[in-house]
């Protein structure tokens, strides 16, 4: 390999075992900014489809759908219909969902508090990075 190739090992769940595995298909689940972003709207209280999809900035139709119908197949999100015209369907977080919500606003505290340094240690990085020459460097996936 040569001097500016770094491999960057990942972890599949089929890699890990017993808790390992666990937390790999929960990030796996909850890991997208979609999915947290969801979370977030729905921690307010039961929604509509449509003001989801307002109050989340970006986010397709077909993105929103998805990430409505994959949180709740995994019991984060109820979905009820009323028998209405037109049909009106609620989105609300389960008991789960809102057990989820508490370190994600946990998450979310953190990165806003640490943002700065992070910026200032990424701006440090590249700087470091251009005065070595090592600022070629491709980082891959190790298989």
């Amino acid at each position: 390999m040569s001097d500016t190739h770094i491999s960057v090992p990942t972890v599949e769940a089929s890699q890990c075992s017993g808790e390992c595995r666990e937390v790999v298909h929960t990030l796996a689940r909850i890991g997208d900014k979609w999915t947290v972003m969801v979370v977030g709207a729905l921690s307010n209280g039961p929604m509509r489809y449509n003001r989801i999809a307002r109050l989340i900035e970006g986010i397709s139709q077909r993105m929103l759908t998805l990430t409505l119908k994959g949180l709740e197949q995994d019991g984060l999100v109820s979905r009820t219909m009323y028998p209405t015209i037109p049909p009106r369907v609620d989105y609300e977080l389960t008991d789960l969902g809102r057990s989820l919500f508490v370190p994600l606003r946990s998450l979310h505290t953190w990165a806003v508090e640490h943002r700065a340094a992070m910026v200032a240690a990424r701006e440090a990085f590249e700087e470091r990075e251009q005065r070595t020459g090592l600022g070629q460097a491709r980082f891959t996936d190790a298989k």
